[in-house]
């Protein structure tokens, strides 16, 4: 018996060790096999997905007919091209009636501001003095009256009579000069605020009809492609419809789907490459969205082998945005970048 088949020699133990390892290592395989989602798929295999757009939908916050509609499906616009009108004579009448009565708010504030005018108050300039003028006489009637009452030439009641028309006319005087400043100053403050106030509610209402003429124009927001207009001609949608809608090139993104056992493997930030159909090349793309919550495998994804499995939603964005090849709908196959 050569010594390496000796009981207890080196060799001996390998071989040992060896047939003990093997059946472990395939049990252990098997295992992976049947329980282990990450085991039964390779690494490399692509992630499914489809493309999908972000559109942008133009609409009309006030309603009205259609009365011109400037770009079709399949146009391409520059961002502040004219996209649609509607009917602008309903709110350019208001526009103009809002127009008008802020024009009589601001005169009947004006009015208030300025007091009476200029030919009213030389009217009270003039009464004021006569007023001083009968004053002057009065006063001039009372010493001489006084005078002559002093060396008991005039009767107690001649003195009486003359200091009565001397308070009278010296009342006058005060009463017309008040009132001549008052008629300066022009109305009272409350009555200002409140012209004040209406005036504001005028200017508020002409702004609101300026904004709704203005809106019976809609501008493209942002440059793309019309893949869609809901109305023609002569329809009138309603506040708030959308008209026309938009696809700038780059809201085009991937949709794609990563097994639970593998999200482990990508961040938002990570390079993809996606893989269309009709294409030798693929598209470079960066993560920026990962659903924090997994849910079943979706119907357009679906497959013998990823049917009963959680996922996570996952959506890149290509570096350069390429209408002519990026269409919305397309499936596509993605894999991490090399």
């Amino acid at each position: 018996m050569p010594p390496s088949a000796l009981p207890g020699s080196t060799r001996s133990r390998r071989c040992a060790t060896n047939r003990h390892v093997k059946p472990a290592a395939a049990f252990s395989l098997t295992a992976c096999l049947l329980f282990s989602p990450a085991c039964s798929r390779r690494s490399d295999h692509p992630w499914q997905g489809y493309l999908e757009g972000d559109y942008v939908q133009v609409s009309a916050p006030v309603p009205g007919r259609i009365e011109q509609l400037e770009v079709h499906r399949g146009s391409a616009v520059e961002s502040g091209a004219p996209l649609f009108r509607l009917e602008p004579e309903p709110e350019r009448s208001a526009h103009a009636e809002q127009t008008r009565r802020l024009a009589q708010a601001e005169a009947r504030l004006r009015d208030l501001q300025s007091g009476q005018r200029p030919t009213e108050l030389a009217a009270l300039d003039a009464r004021i003095a006569q007023a001083r003028s009968a004053l002057a006489l009065s006063e001039t009637e009372w010493n001489r009256v006084r005078d002559l009452h002093d060396r008991a030439v005039v009767a107690r009641e001649e003195l009486d009579r003359a200091t009565a028309t001397r308070d009278a006319d010296s009342g006058l005087v005060s009463q017309l000069e008040a009132e001549r400043a008052t008629a300066g100053l022009g109305g009272r403050e409350e009555a200002i605020r409140a012209a004040e106030a209406e005036v504001g509610a005028a200017r508020a209402r002409l702004a609101q009809t300026e904004w709704a003429l203005a809106e019976k124009k809609q501008t493209a927001p942002v440059a793309g492609l019309v893949v869609e207009t809901f109305y023609r001609e002569g329809e009138r949608p309603a506040a708030g419809s959308p008209v026309v809608r938009i696809l700038p090139p780059g809201n085009v993104k991937a949709r794609f789907y990563i097994p639970s056992p593998e999200l482990g493997r990508v961040k938002v930030g990570d390079r993809v490459a996606i893989r269309i159909s009709g294409r030798a090349d693929p598209v470079p793309a960066t993560i920026d969205h990962i659903a924090p919550a997994a849910e079943f495998t979706p119907p357009v994804i679906y497959s013998r082998e990823t049917s009963a499995k959680l996922v996570h939603l996952v959506e890149a964005r290509p570096d350069t945005p390429d209408p002519a090849l990026l269409h919305p709908g397309l499936p596509v196959e993605v894999r991490p970048a090399p």
